[in-house]
């Protein structure tokens, strides 16, 4: 990883607009859970989590996180002035992605505990649960996003679409797509921690070969995206 381009990426990230809503994602999560404890009596954590802080919140969070750190350079064309530097195009995805991950790890799984605390009192299993597998989740979810970022200017608009639509909607009506879910992976993980936690009915292995090979696809399909804009001089 190279530490200069990971400075820019995450001024980048903090001098973007985008940064109000990264940090408003987190800030609405622990205002509801406050509202949930005072005026929702027997409100529990899980419910927040499992039914808007991981499946929408999380992806949301590494969707623009990703897009802050790639997106405006591809947009422009600057990222061709980034890439004339004598530096190795993965190291270049991989500090983008590494500022991408801290900050989906911040404002996306670190919520999940800290409602736990709020609406329980405690971090109960459950908790502990859905944050492991938001890490697990956040992961791949972060190394998609950036692949987009890298292939594609809409990398919103597709990021949006394959959360809201292909894992919301339609994840919902056909259970095979749980196999194609990062989201699903990340709920089978939390599932073998908390036997009290829904996942979908796939092997822990695949779950969690499945993410890393998202993991590491994504982080090198956009490594070698960005070496084609060198040799093509795209943006």
């Amino acid at each position: 990883m190279n530490l200069t381009i990971a400075r820019l990426a995450a001024s980048a990230l903090l001098g973007a607009r985008r940064v109000w809503a990264l940090l408003a994602f987190p800030g609405a999560l622990i205002v509801l859970a406050v509202l949930m404890r005072l005026f929702a009596e027997g409100s529990t954590s899980e419910q927040l989590v499992t039914n808007l802080a991981y499946p929408i919140v999380l992806p949301l969070v590494a969707l623009l996180a990703t897009s802050s750190v790639l997106g405006p350079e591809v947009d422009d064309g600057s990222i061709v002035y980034l890439l004339a530097k004598p530096v190795n195009r993965y190291v270049v995805a991989l500090s983008k992605y590494a500022v991408a991950w801290v900050a989906t790890m911040l404002a996306g799984v670190l919520p999940l505990p800290l409602i736990g605390f709020v609406l329980d009192g405690m971090l109960t299993r459950a908790t502990q649960a859905w944050t492991l597998g938001g890490l697990v989740a956040g992961t791949a979810y972060c190394a998609l996003f950036l692949a987009l970022a890298a292939i594609t200017r809409y990398a919103v608009v597709f990021g949006l679409l394959f959360v809201l639509m292909w894992e919301g909607a339609l994840g919902q009506l056909l259970s095979g797509i749980a196999w194609v879910s990062v989201r699903q992976w990340g709920a089978r993980v939390a599932e073998t921690v908390d036997s009290w936690v829904s996942g979908p009915d796939l092997p822990l292995a695949y779950a969690l070969a499945a993410a890393a090979v998202v993991t590491l696809g994504g982080a090198w399909l956009a490594g070698d995206r960005l070496r084609s804009f060198t040799l093509r001089g795209e943006a």
